[in-house]
């Protein structure tokens, strides 16, 4: 067995000759190099990215070799790409939990059985590195590591996303040397690091070295600081020095011009003050950067500079003294086929898919990311939330919650890994708040964090979720600036902003679970938080589905989750909650969040007059950057068109606007459509980009008297001929031939030119797939049968006949087995001479039931027929919960087209408020659909069995009919996976309603 110290279960060994830590730079030798941020430009950078020797044991104790001498042959290992997971490279187990520690939960000690990979790699001094200190930085390793060099031991860190640096100059030599490194899977760091994710290993982020003179710049805090008026600048750079150096400083604009310099001698601790008068601020939607460029005459170092302040002023969240709300989601660092290890490029299309989606924050939950995420985020505009490395989820269902963070033994941990994180990332303008981690109880240990943070750094606010009152910790709250929240219910968050006695503001790090298919209560939230200045915003929970890319036996490629790599204790599908697919597909609920946080806002004033009031909802920016154009529809055609001139209004304020219309609105109905968009283009969109719109309808619908309905009333007058065989009901016409089925209640054939417009019988349905949002309720569902639920038939009979029209009631009831009916009714379906069937049902719910699913008519039409055309909500799903997105239209698409793939199927597809649908074949033989009043359509190639069955989207066997659904109303979709329970005012609880619907078949293309 290999002879190790074993710090990996002492809480007072956190590290062994780790460099104290410091702000996050790479030393160029120039300006150019420097402002490039090209790392391999420099030429006292050398990366230890690439390919390393490797081995994986799956404990610690099977190690024999000493594996980590000058001279060890480790040529028959394997080869690993570093940085990387060794899970996604196919060693140990990919291992997906959220709250339950995947060890036995016994700090400080983990298991004997403790994997370990071992890492090779040899390297190469430069000789223009000769005299000079070497040091190396690990910016990421899970969980702790030991690090020699040349076989000789130069280090040990725990502390998985926050960076270690070794000064190894002691160990190298001229030519080839060599490093070993030994990770550990657990650590005593292990408890505190139980987040909400897939449990990875490994040397995950970047491995470099550094050659740093003997007297260097070790450490700069650059301190953008604002006189009360805003007016006057002053850069103060508190310096540290490891020699005396003389440093010359330059502040330079965005456009390379230098405001600014001075020089000052340093030597240890050192101060450097720069004035900048009338300085351009920054902030997350005009996001100037100055850059600042420090040089001791060898090395050149590059800090870009944004001047802003945070404060709360009288209990509102400010920047640069403007009331500001946060527009977040939360992030996670997560790649389909990285795991942790996540790519520049990805980074990048994150900021951007956000950019575009009109989301102005992040939090990083719940560990720091990557420093050049950071740097991104300065860049491209985004305010984030940097919250510290910290979980201990797993006490809360294995002990005390506040276990740890209550036991002074545990306090050194607690500081530094938010010593770490501050110290990293203080130099960057876009962290507006330090956040002492997530979930981990609240005692006496967060509070020496908090204590330290606003010494170190007063700039800044400091969060933390787990002082919530609820949780029942430490009540000493008084080094935290504001009150946070998880999942509070739109009521709370509004009785919160009414309450005066509530000085702080609020801030909700999550809420909105975007799980599956969702979220559904979007709308609420915002209403709050611009109804009441106290509510600075949240962040949805969360940006993307963290699967895996895995591929079955047989190929076929899918996104698993927990429980899919045999896996245990897992969380299933819990980790695919997300706004965007793992490969970063928009799901729909991120078009939502886009319109409902949308910088603009367009309300009616009078729409007759054609007057729109237009608010400017940029906390900074004016709306000159943007186009407004107009269109004016009928029946979904196009009236007219045009574009609004000299649209602007300052931040937060209104004006009233003019669409000169043309067309006369003194009858019929209209829609009336604003689309706001982009007049050029930026780095995260091109010109014309559409960052929100607006739509109004104008008028009334006219009775349908005029010239295009009368081929259809005289259809109606034709004459209509009555059969019954048995159990059977024929009713035929001119070109039409219905079928009636007296056993089974309902229509079993409705054809027109012996064409067959439906594969089985006619059904209602009161069940969906359960969406994730429905995974409590669904249990209360399925107690109550609703699964299950079929008719029975009381009694059927002809009622009315007359020469061109009969009407057939049957009495009914929906249930199950071992449970009264859920439902009793009366349906009353009329046929006419044009072949159209109109059903009237009356329904009565059982008293006591939870509210249901949906109700309404369930069609499955033959193969073949796949084409869809529809006046209502669109383009993509919408719910009475989730229909901010989308506007009101004509559609033609596929029955494939409605289909939203989420990883884990469940209810999608469906439209809201659809006022007439078509569904036919290529050549438009089918039905046409038409309500009394606007209804819930979806058609699909599954049934909601189908769905609730398959728990990934390759187990879907896609049926050749289509399935038709036709709903009186579809209860919403909500957040509660994780959020509060549906608004009663979404569900579907009437206990008495009527549904009137007409199906008439149809030869579109002749109509």
């Amino acid at each position: 067995m290999l002879e190790l110290e074993r710090y990996w279960e002492n809480t007072q060994i956190l590290e062994v000759n780790r460099q104290k830590p410091r702000a996050y730079y790479i030393p160029y030798a120039d300006a150019e190099s420097a402002k490039a941020g090209k790392r391999s430009r420099s030429p006292f950078y050398r990366t230890l990215n690439g390919g390393w020797k490797f081995k994986y044991y799956n404990s610690v104790h099977n190690i024999t070799e000493s594996f980590y001498d000058k001279d060890f042959d480790a040529a028959n290992w394997d080869d690993l790409l570093v940085p990387s997971c060794w899970q996604t490279a196919g060693y140990d187990q990919l291992h997906y939990t959220n709250v339950n520690y995947p060890i036995p939960c016994d700090p400080p000690y983990v298991p004997d059985e403790n994997p370990a990979g071992l890492y090779v790699r040899d390297f190469r001094i430069a000789d223009s590195w000769s005299g000079k200190e070497t040091y190396t930085v690990f910016e990421g390793v899970n969980s702790c590591f030991y690090v020699w060099v040349n076989g000789q031991f130069a280090g040990y860190s725990q502390g998985s996303r926050i960076p270690a640096e070794f000064d190894i100059t002691p160990h190298i030599q001229p030519g080839i040397n060599r490093m070993a490194v030994m990770v550990l899977k657990w650590c005593d760091g292990t408890y505190l690091e139980d987040q909400d994710l897939w449990r990875f290993s490994g040397i995950f982020r970047d491995v470099y070295l550094l050659g740093r003179d003997g007297a260097h710049v070790r450490d700069a805090f650059i301190k953008p600081e604002l006189s009360s008026d805003l007016a006057e600048g002053v850069l103060r750079c508190e310096l540290d020095t490891t020699g005396p150096l003389t440093l010359k400083a330059e502040l330079r604009d965005a456009e390379g011009k230098v405001c600014t310099a001075g020089q000052v001698q340093a030597d240890g601790q050192a101060e450097l003050t720069l004035n900048v008068s009338d300085p351009v601020l920054w902030n997350a939607e005009s996001p100037y950067l100055y850059e600042l460029y420090l040089s001791d005459g060898h090395e050149m170092l590059h800090f870009p500079v944004g001047f802003r302040t945070i404060s709360v002023e009288n209990g509102i969240f400010t920047i640069n003294g403007q009331a500001v709300k946060l527009k977040g989601v939360n992030r996670h660092d997560s790649h389909p086929d990285l795991g942790q290890t996540i790519p520049l490029n990805h980074m990048i299309q994150d900021l951007m898919l956000m950019k575009r989606h009109n989301i102005n924050t992040v939090r990083t939950s719940h560990y720091p990311n990557d420093p050049r995420f950071l740097e991104l985020c300065d860049r491209y505009g985004f305010y984030v939330v940097d919250e510290a490395d910290l979980e201990c989820h797993g006490l809360a269902v294995s002990g005390d919650f506040h276990q740890l963070t209550r036991d002074p033994a545990w306090e050194k941990a607690f500081v530094d890994r938010m010593e770490r994180m501050v110290e990293r990332d203080k130099n960057h303008a876009s962290i507006i708040m330090w956040s002492l981690g997530n979930e981990s109880g609240y005692g006496i240990n967060h509070i020496a964090m908090a204590k330290w943070a606003q010494k170190r750094d007063d700039s800044r606010l400091v969060h933390y979720e787990g002082a919530a009152k609820r949780y029942e910790g430490d009540t000493d709250t008084e080094d935290l600036d504001i009150e946070s929240e998880m999942y509070a219910s739109p009521a709370y968050v509004g009785e919160y902003g009414a309450d005066e006695s509530r000085s702080k503001p609020l801030f909700l790090c999550e809420y909105s679970h975007a799980m599956g298919n969702g979220p559904g209560d979007l709308k609420e939230y915002w209403d709050m938080f611009y109804k009441y200045p106290k509510l600075m915003g949240g962040c949805v929970w969360e940006w993307n589905d963290h699967g895996i890319r895995a591929r079955t036996t047989g190929g076929t490629e899918y996104f698993g989750y927990g429980g899919d790599f045999g896996d245990h204790p897992n969380d299933g599908n819990f980790c695919i909650d997300g706004l965007v697919s793992p490969d970063r597909v928009p799901h729909t609920g991120l078009l939502e969040l886009k319109q409902i946080i949308a910088p603009v806002r367009i309300e009616a004033e009078d729409l007759e007059a054609g007057k729109i009031r237009v608010t400017n909802l940029y906390d900074f920016n004016g709306l000159s950057h943007l186009s407004f154009t107009w269109k004016l529809e009928s029946e979904g055609m196009l009236v007219e068109q045009g574009v609004l001139e000299a649209v602007d209004a300052g931040p937060h304020e209104s004006a009233v606007f003019s669409v000169p219309f043309k067309q006369s609105l003194a009858e019929g109905r209209y829609f009336l459509t604003i689309m706001v968009r982009l007049k050029e283009e930026t780095v995260w969109a091109e010109a014309g980009y559409e960052i929100t719109f607006a739509q109004f309808e104008i008028g009334e619908e006219q009775e349908s008297s005029g010239k295009a309905y009368a081929w259809l009333d005289a259809l109606r007058q034709r004459p209509v001929d009555i059969r019954e065989d048995g159990a059977l009901i024929t009713v035929e016409g001119n070109d039409f031939c219905h079928v009636f089925d007296k056993v089974k209640g309902t229509w079993v054939r409705l054809s027109k030119q012996d064409v067959n417009m439906i594969q089985s019988p006619l059904g209602f349905s009161i069940w969906r797939a359960p969406t994730d949002n429905d995974r409590n309720i669904r249990h209360k569902w399925m107690e109550e049968g609703y699964h299950r639920a079929g008719m029975k038939l009381y009694a059927c009979s002809v009622q009315n006949q007359t020469d061109h029209e009969v009407e057939i009631a049957a009495d009914f009831s929906l249930g199950g087995y071992m449970k009264h009916p859920v439902l009793k009714g009366q349906a009353v379906w009329r046929v006419d001479g044009s072949g159209e069937v109109s059903l009237a049902v009356k329904v009565k719910v059982r008293e006591g039931l939870p509210f249901l699913p949906r109700f309404g008519l369930q069609i499955t039409m033959p193969q073949g027929t796949e084409e869809v055309e529809y006046f209502g909500f669109g383009p993509h799903e919408s719910y009475v919960d989730k229909r901010h997105s989308v506007r009101i239209g004509k559609y033609l698409l596929r029955v494939n087209d409605m289909f939203e793939p989420y990883v884990m199927p469940q209810e999608n597809g469906s439209r809201y408020g659809t006022e007439w649908a078509s569904v036919t074949n290529e050549l438009g033989m089918g039905l046409l659909f038409t309500g009394n009043l606007p209804f819930s359509f979806n058609a699909s190639h599954y049934l909601p069995e189908d769905l609730d069955q398959a728990e990934h989207l390759h187990e879907l066997v896609k049926r050749k009919e289509t399935i038709v659904h036709l709903d009186y109303k579809m209860s919403g979709i909500g957040s509660n996976s994780c959020g509060p329970e549906l608004l009663e005012k979404y569900r579907l609880d009437e206990k008495e309603f009527e549904f009137g619907l007409q199906l008439r078949p149809i030869f579109k293309e002749d109509e």
